[in-house]
């Protein structure tokens, strides 16, 4: 099945309702659509405006505007996920770690806490793993000591039929024998994605002027880059990102079009290449919707993810794949 028509007919949300899902931090749903799509019920929770609308044109389940907390009532639920955002630390929030930080892990673990799902799930960008991963640890350490079996992975999008070298981490927790989705054999190329998308200047299209052409060339001698970041269609694309969609002429996702003119990425270009189908419509301003695509995780990959969940759920029973023990230590207490 050709890219396209896979994205229009495999992403297609479920009203069936199978095991229910809370979705914490749930951006414009491309979490959610990969997760209705296996057969999920969802249910979303997010702060942005935008991103709600989103979520609630084009999915099954309900998002919720609010500004989640710790003491957030949430409905009962089989599966946690989302995408808890990960601010800066300061030289304080280093020391203190989880009493201390401005982000939203204390708020995924306190859901955790207390709703008790048979599995739970979030994304986070690769850097967790590494500059803060004393952070990550302190993360996983509090969901183990709620009893899950927690694993951690970093994918890349590109090898489960995403056209974009996009690498993410993944987070897990269960308990036990929960098998990760293998990578697929067969690579997306941007080209393939975009199709005829690629050679045509819809209206509105926005190109690079001759002093941003001379600003990018200078760029590129002075960052030694022997390969052009236009987008080329023989491969995947580069990681999209706010800044690479909405801005930042250096390293904005551009085509260059056959009379060798530069535009940058349309909506719909950058929504195919981040597997969003044809029929899903965002909400906002342009920019606003640059951000929802940049910041999503793209639907195929989360249908992959959300496969091996179902069968997960399915093999063990909902409730024997509960953790047994619901205990809270004074130290779990304290930190979160």
């Amino acid at each position: 099945m050709k890219y396209v028509d896979a994205i229009n007919k495999k992403l297609v949300p479920t009203r069936n309702g199978g095991p229910k899902t809370v979705d914490l931090f749930a951006g414009c749903g491309g979490l959610a659509l990969g997760v209705e799509a296996a057969g999920f019920e969802t249910i979303g929770y997010e702060i942005n405006a935008d991103c709600t609308e989103t979520y609630n044109r084009n999915l099954a389940g309900t998002c919720h505007n609010v500004a989640l907390t710790k003491e957030t009532p949430l409905e009962s639920c089989d599966v946690i996920i989302g995408g808890p955002p990960c601010q800066p630390f300061s030289v304080r929030g280093h020391q203190n770690g989880l009493a201390d930080s401005r982000d939203g892990f204390p708020t995924f673990i306190s859901a955790v806490e207390r709703l008790r799902p048979a599995l739970f799930l979030f994304e986070n960008v690769r850097g967790l793993l590494y500059r803060n991963g004393w952070y990550l640890d302190e993360v996983i350490e509090q969901l183990k000591a709620l009893d899950y079996v927690v694993e951690k992975q970093l994918v890349n999008a590109r090898h489960f039929g995403v056209p974009q070298n996009r690498e993410r981490l993944i987070v897990v927790g269960h308990t036990g024998d929960f098998f990760w989705p293998k990578p697929v054999k067969y690579m997306v190329t941007a080209g393939e994605a975009l199709g005829e998308l690629a050679f045509q200047t819809p209206p509105g299209s926005k190109f690079l002027t001759r002093s941003m052409d001379e600003y990018v060339a200078r760029y590129e001698k002075a960052s030694f880059c022997t390969v052009p970041r236009d987008l080329h269609l023989d491969r995947p694309a580069r990681t999209l990102t706010c800044r690479n969609l909405a801005g930042a002429t250096s390293d904005m996702q551009r085509i260059r079009l056959p009379d060798g003119r530069r535009r940058r990425l349309t909506v719909r270009e950058a929504a195919r290449l981040q597997s969003f189908p044809d029929s899903f419509e965002f909400a906002g301003g342009e920019t606003s919707q640059y951000n929802q695509i940049g910041n999503a995780v793209p639907p195929l990959l989360a249908l992959h993810l959300a496969e091996r969940v179902m069968a997960y759920l399915e093999s063990r029973g909902v409730d024997e794949s509960r953790p047994k023990k619901q205990q809270t230590t004074g130290r779990q207490l304290a930190l979160i």
